[in-house]
């Protein structure tokens, strides 16, 4: 076997690897209406990070700072990872507002009748509280005005609106 071989095979390996997306995240595969993922699904690393910190927690407890393996720094470190899965718990809002109920809150929110919308969802604040950010345009061509909109993806309040004469030249 030559190196021409040995090479030929280890990029024939290397290409059969492909990375891909979960089938429920992967919208382009999906028939039918698109259901967004919800953010509930930050609580389950939220029980394997609690449940591993207080699984160090007592490990170090019981086995006490003296030998060789466990520490302060092992008790530490269990604490953070605790804090952290409690952070993961707290920060795993369950989405009760869809993309099209966001869209419905922002045509009211700007004032104007709406042509062309987008929701895109984005997340604020410290623990992360899921939120929908619409940008819609008035229902003329070209659009004469335009608004942003900020829906909680939580309660459906309306957060921030910015609505404007659109700026954009479209000649």
């Amino acid at each position: 076997m030559n190196d021409n071989e040995i090479t030929t095979d280890a990029a024939k390996d290397a290409n059969d690897f492909r990375d891909q997306l979960p089938s429920d995240l992967n919208a382009s595969e999906h028939v039918g209406v698109y259901k967004f993922p919800d953010n509930s699904r930050r609580r389950i690393p939220g029980y394997i990070y609690l449940g591993g910190g207080v699984l160090v927690i007592a490990l170090a407890t019981v086995i006490g700072s003296d030998g060789p393996y466990v520490n302060t720094g092992l008790l530490a470190g269990g604490v953070v990872l605790a804090l952290f899965g409690l952070l993961c718990l707290t920060s795993g809002w369950r989405m009760t507002i869809d993309e099209q109920e966001a869209l419905e809150a922002a045509g009211s929110a700007v004032g104007f009748a709406v042509g062309h919308a987008s929701a895109q969802q984005v997340w604020r604040g410290f623990r992360s509280r899921p939120t929908w950010r619409v940008l819609c345009y008035s229902n003329e061509d070209p659009p004469s005005r335009r608004g942003l909109v900020l829906v909680d993806a939580v309660n459906g309040k309306v957060v921030e609106h910015l609505s404007q004469e659109n700026l954009e030249d479209w000649s």
